[in-house]
């Protein structure tokens, strides 16, 4: 395996540098602080202890605009804020990169490529979507799959097709696993908490909508795919360096598929499963998850035979490999923070709600999905968005004549697709870690965002029609 980092490209980028595009969005953020009111709502803590705004009692208060010095302070309170989440992706990354070099997964893609021929070899995008979906529809896993693109990218590039593919593998099942949520209690529990709907209710529903997003990101991926496989030169990514994750087809045929092998393999199935349940019996944070993570990385090494001193030296060669993807959680979060501390969030989530009142019946629901979408750049977090438009949108419904299920199928709509999109959410983040510029990825997944949401648009007017939930 190649030392040299998979977030850095050799190709000139016809944008300016990500740090600087975060930046930039602060500065437009902070900004705003300036032009927009400030403004709250009211909160308090439901019965079941969430707290909720209240609605109707969005008010002005006093401005509160950030100044330069105090935006650049954001920054670093972003990274502060966002530390969790960031020393996650430094152990989860740094163990799952000893396991690729383990070259367990190189004997996986021989055994793959003996098993998927030619253009069978496409069914293994859908399989791994809908994997991938399910776990991100039950047990809200979605971060937790980053350490996972690296996996992806290599089993993508070695089966003829390209690093774009490989993400979106893990990007697409997440997303579509939280667009088509059926009991993540992240965000459909959150949500049908503080809009008063019963748990589960309208659970058929929202798994055929889960089954219809699946179905339709596999489909625009595996079209993708057979283009790259037919034309290398068609590939987003033509001509970057994949050197530190790619493996070629001659050398993944080739590669053994002996016990240590399959011995890592078998530690990594065991470190998924006890994520799994961890997080659906225990509600896991990340502290327990990467515990686990840390063991499973320990252990593989020690299974190919690595002393103490080679197990740190890998460790510590991971870290240096996924340092700017982490940096860039913390610059996204400031971000978040700017607007925060110029209370401006409330001000938009209230001005993006006047207008879905003027539209018709049958595209109310539509609006909402709008809406919603919007509103997950600024709030990128599921329960954070839930807590702050479920309480406005779900009274909304009642006046719209709109079952609150609907509001409720919006929120999770508008929050997951988004959230592989918008670089406030994980576009930025997830793109670093398979290496692929964030702006080639942006010329994927954009089109497949269009189609997605024309598909969730069709379901939200079927929803309204059906009079789902009521």
């Amino acid at each position: 395996m190649s030392s040299k980092p998979p977030l850095a490209g050799r190709n000139k980028s016809r944008l300016p540098h990500v740090f600087l595009l975060l930046f930039a969005i602060i500065v437009v953020c902070t900004l705003l602080t300036w032009v927009l009111p400030a403004g709250e709502f009211e909160r308090t803590v439901n019965s079941s202890g969430s707290t909720v705004v209240v609605p109707g009692t969005y008010h002005t208060v006093e401005p509160s605009p950030v100044g330069p010095f105090q935006m650049l302070q954001q920054i670093y309170n972003g990274m502060c804020d966002s530390a969790s989440i960031s020393f996650f992706v430094f152990i989860s990354y740094a163990s799952v990169n000893i396991i690729i070099a383990s070259g367990a997964f190189h004997g996986l893609v021989a055994f793959l490529l003996r098993i998927f021929k030619g253009r069978a070899r496409l069914a293994i995008i859908p399989i791994f979507i809908t994997l991938i979906g399910a776990g991100s529809s039950t047990i809200g896993l979605f971060s937790e799959w980053f350490p996972f693109i690296p996996v992806f990218v290599g089993i993508a590039i070695a089966m003829g097709y390209d690093a774009v593919v490989g993400l979106a593998i893990v990007a697409l099942g997440a997303g579509m696993g939280y667009s088509g949520s059926t009991i993540n209690p992240f965000t459909v529990s959150v949500a049908q908490t503080i809009a008063e709907v019963p748990p589960m209710s309208g659970v058929g529903f929202r798994a055929l909508c889960h089954v219809c997003m699946i179905a339709a990101a596999s489909l625009m991926t595996m079209r993708y795919a057979a283009k790259v496989a037919a034309d290398p030169a068609k590939s987003l990514v033509y001509g970057d360096d994949f050197s530190a994750l790619s493996m070629s087809e001659t050398r993944a045929k080739d590669a053994p598929f002996g016990v240590r092998e399959k011995l890592v393999l078998l530690i990594l199935a065991a470190g998924a499963a006890a994520v799994i349940w961890g997080c659906g019996a225990y509600h896991w944070g990340f502290s327990e998850l990467s515990a686990v993570f840390l063991l499973m990385g320990i252990l593989s090494a020690a299974v190919t035979g690595c002393g103490p001193n080679e197990i740190a030296r890998r460790f510590e060669q991971g870290f240096l490999q996924v340092t700017t993807a982490c940096m860039m959680i913390g610059l996204a979060r400031g971000i978040l923070m700017v607007l925060t501390a110029g209370s401006i969030i409330d001000t938009v989530v209230y001005y993006l709600s006047i207008p879905l009142s003027a539209f018709p019946g049958w595209l109310c629901g539509v609006a909402m999905l709008l809406m919603q979408t919007l509103l997950n750049f600024l709030i990128p977090s599921g329960s954070g968005q839930a807590a702050t438009s479920m309480p406005i949108m779900a009274p909304l419904a009642d006046l719209l004549g709109l079952s609150r299920d609907t509001a409720v199928l919006a929120f999770q709509f508008g929050d997951g697709l988004s959230n592989i999109v918008w670089p406030t959410g994980f576009a930025i983040i997830m793109s670093s870690l398979a290496g692929v510029k964030v702006e080639k990825w942006w010329k994927f997944v954009i089109p497949v965002f269009l189609v997605l949401f024309a598909v969730q648009s069709v379901l939200m007017v079927a929803a309204v029609a059906i009079g789902f939930g009521t």
